[in-house]
């Protein structure tokens, strides 16, 4: 399991936009691009998802550009992720991954999947205490959050 590109650099953007310091007029498309190494083309993809998800907006014009739609403090990463691409682990996963695509053998007993579903419950745990304010703060160190109830180490 792993982050897709999409919420990485949708991630990314989302940052570049909250730390634009000129507040007079949005960040562009092409500057995002410049300064994250990403194509223009995919830059406005991303873009449109997270204006279509509510993080932020946009004007046209001389001093158009892209804007946040709240304050960082309010916009939370578990919400930027879910709307980029989703979950680590979905219910459905042993159904995605079964090699004929039968009924998985392991419907009731399969400890791998309380592996998965533990992995998901302590990254829900951090990233929704994380928000976009935390990941612009001047020395980019997210908040602590206790994992402590979530034994990774032990499969129940």
């Amino acid at each position: 399991m792993k982050f897709s590109s999409q919420e990485e650099l949708g991630l990314r953007c989302l940052i570049q936009v909250a730390r634009h310091p000129n507040q007079d007029r949005g960040i562009t498309i092409q500057e995002i691009a410049e300064s994250e190494g990403i194509t223009v083309h995919n830059v406005a993809k991303l873009l449109r998802l997270l204006r279509i998800g509510g993080f932020i907006d946009s004007t046209r014009g001389q001093v158009g550009g892209y804007f946040l739609a709240r304050p960082a403090s309010e916009i939370v990463v578990n919400d930027i992720l879910s709307t980029l691409g989703g979950r680590l682990y979905e219910s459905n996963f042993c159904e995605r991954f079964n090699e004929e695509n039968e009924p998985c053998n392991h419907k009731f007993d399969c400890s791998v999947r309380s592996l998965w579903q533990k992995i998901q419950n302590a990254v829900d745990q951090v990233v929704k205490n994380i928000t976009l304010e935390d990941l612009i703060r001047e020395n980019n160190q997210p908040k602590p959050v206790e994992i402590s109830e979530f034994k990774l180490n032990r499969l129940a």
